[in-house]
């Protein structure tokens, strides 16, 4: 049982960790929030600071967040942001006691599902355990920052030389292990499947 649940274990933690250490250095180098703090200072700041990029924006608070960084330029930014959606804000304007135990459950609803797919996979699966591992670390990367928040820290910004209507919705390394995920599932649902051939008594295969 342990060896069956290498991979996912494995490469979900790992996924897991990697999105977490991203969002941290968004929020230190993308943000105002940690400078002049050290040590376990600057990790308690990067857990219970709030509304750095000041969107809604609130009344006596001012914006935190920093010129985005030119990783490539008219390409790949680096941009912090504060999502509290789903993917492409989807949901974002629902009251809060509403959206944050809605995204609770359907969070803890797709990772059960997860653990029952992984579950059910034969020995000879592996391109399905790598995806589900993928889309696991990634889910959970979200959750956590929606248990610790009330919204997702996204980073990565994609555009065509800021072309209205050209720039992907900015996002993060736990949304790329999702789609990575959601994308080798897709392929293994074209590749033919092998029939399992049987020998009965007299030598026949059926």
């Amino acid at each position: 049982m342990a060896n069956r649940f290498r991979v996912l274990l494995l490469v979900g933690l790992a996924t897991l960790a990697v999105d977490q250490v991203t969002k941290y250095l968004a929020v230190s180098r993308l943000t105002e929030a940690l400078d002049g703090r050290s040590g376990l200072a600057r990790l308690e700041g990067f857990v219970s600071e709030r509304n750095l990029d000041n969107e809604p924006p609130v009344e006596g608070a001012f914006r935190r967040s920093t010129r985005p960084y030119r990783f490539i330029e008219d390409y790949w930014h680096f941009r912090y942001v504060e999502n509290p959606g789903a993917a492409w804000g989807l949901f974002a304007s629902l009251p809060e006691n509403v959206r944050r135990p809605f995204f609770h459950l359907v969070s803890l609803v797709a990772l059960g599902f997860i653990f029952h797919m992984y579950r059910q996979l034969e020995p000879n699966q592996t391109r399905v355990r790598w995806a589900l591992a993928l889309v696991t670390g990634g889910a959970l990367g979200n959750f956590v920052d929606r248990l610790m928040r009330g919204y997702v820290i996204d980073f990565i910004d994609w555009h065509w030389r800021n072309q209205p209507g050209m720039r992907w919705p900015t996002f993060n390394v736990a949304d790329a292990a999702i789609c990575v995920g959601v994308g080798l599932l897709l392929l293994d649902s074209f590749q033919p499947r092998r029939s399992v051939e049987s020998v009965t008594p007299g030598g026949q295969v059926v």
